[in-house]
């Protein structure tokens, strides 16, 4: 057990996962997925994908309620191929894609929704992190995926690409580097999201994603550099 607490008058334990706890990590994508309107928000993960994770290509961690998996939150130790998120954030050298992490699937049960568990887990999950071994964080994100781009934001990720992934689709590239202090910047500038070749271009001149805002019908990226 790694940490607990409550979820209104439930308490939580969290634990580190492993194989044996696929057939309740499959159970609970099952119904997280059942009960989106949108079943292409979220992609799970099959067998094969969590029992790679599962067995040391990554971390996985699980909330429990009496006993029940309700939520849990992975990060994946990626292969490194043409597809590794490493290059589009400017690595070049074998060395340094090593240090990669890839936030993965973070699936909360229905029920428990609204107790902001995803950020709970997050910060558990990076305290996990072997800080000798990774340096860097990264995700992808669809555009219009506000819960999740709003996830990557409060963890003080930002947005470092925007590009065709997966065979053609559109998707951000946020990361976070592990040790990263703060920054000043000079610059900023609020894009709509919907304007792809607008933030494009501005990723190319150094500016990086930080935050967004919802304004009227829209939401905003704020840009700075």
């Amino acid at each position: 057990m790694i940490a607990t607490g409550f979820l209104g008058n439930d308490e939580f334990t969290v634990n580190l996962l492993n194989e044996s706890h696929i057939p309740q990590l499959m159970n609970l994508q099952q119904e997280v997925v059942d009960a989106l309107p949108d079943k292409a928000i979220l992609q799970p993960l099959d067998e094969g994908e969590l029992g790679f994770i599962l067995k040391g290509n990554g971390l996985m961690i699980g909330v429990f309620v009496k006993e029940k998996l309700i939520a849990f939150r992975a990060l994946l130790e990626p292969v490194i191929d043409e597809e590794h998120l490493g290059y589009d954030i400017g690595l070049q050298t074998e060395d340094e894609l090593k240090k990669v992490l890839y936030q993965e699937i973070s699936n909360v049960h229905p029920q428990y929704r609204g107790y902001g568990l995803q950020r709970t887990m997050a910060n558990i999950i990076m305290q996990q992190v072997n800080l000798a071994k990774y340096n860097v964080v990264c995700a992808t994100v669809m555009p219009g995926n506000i819960a999740s781009m709003k996830d990557k934001f409060s963890q003080n990720m930002h947005i470092a690409a925007l590009k065709l992934k997966y065979g053609g689709k559109l998707r951000y590239v946020f990361m976070k580097k592990l040790s990263e202090v703060d920054r000043q910047w000079a610059e900023e500038r609020y894009v709509s999201m919907n304007e792809t070749n607008a933030q494009q271009q501005l990723i190319q001149q150094g500016f990086i994603g930080i935050s967004m805002k919802k304004q009227q019908d829209e939401w905003l990226i704020q840009y700075v550099k």
